[in-house]
């Protein structure tokens, strides 16, 4: 099996999870990871390059999903626009520069961990999310983790996983700390954003934007 790992750190909890989950040497040998931003793995798995992985959710539609996804409870820190700029799409990513339009936000798009970054410089900016939840009151959800086949397997990875609270060794703090220039403290205050479970709110979410993209012909 071939999972798409995206690297930023709001997954940060779920590999430390899978690393742990996936002990017997069988299990890590039959999964292998293939990286890249969310429009990259997006394409992979529609290419059926990779057998599952947290699609955006504009491209999750009509594909095999769980109860599992990245969803914002209101902010969410990591995909923001800057105002009073040129409009510009951010490449990494689908979803987010289909949310500006929804909601009808012009300026430059920037997500994952380099928003991150620029939201802790204390610079202007808009949060997509907070947007969304002020207009409809629900959390929005960025990706769904979708599956071609296993679909036992990835249940039970969800269900484990959304019984756990997941603690980051500091080890694995420092490391992600260090690979994108955000100190701890910073990783973890932003993590507290950051919910996996696609409950009824959050399906509902789904439903309105999946509406308002079809309304736009998208």
């Amino acid at each position: 099996m071939v999972f798409g790992k995206i690297e930023y750190l709001n997954l940060l909890p779920f590999h430390i999870f899978m690393k742990r989950y996936l002990r017997s040497s069988q299990a890590k040998a039959t999964m292998h990871y293939k990286g890249g931003v969310p429009s990259k793995i997006n394409k992979d798995f529609k290419k059926c390059r990779v057998d599952a992985a947290f699609i955006s959710s504009i491209e999750a539609r009509g594909y095999n999903s769980l109860e599992l996804g990245i969803v914002a409870k209101k902010e969410v820190l990591s995909v923001l626009v800057k105002p009073n700029t040129p409009t510009k799409k951010d490449s990494e990513s689908a979803t987010s520069n289909a949310l500006a339009d929804v909601l009808g936000i012009k300026g430059e798009i920037i997500i994952g961990d380099k928003a991150l970054k620029y939201y802790l410089q204390n610079q202007p900016y808009i949060d997509l999310a907070k947007e969304w939840h002020n207009r409809y009151k629900l959390p929005f959800v960025f990706a769904l983790l979708c599956f071609h086949k296993d679909k036992k397997f990835y249940k039970k990875i969800e269900k484990k996983f959304l019984q756990k609270n997941i603690k980051i060794p500091q080890y694995l703090l420092q490391q992600a700390s260090k690979k994108t220039a955000i100190a701890p403290k910073d990783v973890l205050h932003y993590l507290k954003y950051i919910s996996y479970n696609v409950d009824s709110k959050a399906k509902r979410s789904v439903k309105i934007f999946y509406k308002e993209l079809q309304r736009r012909g998208k």
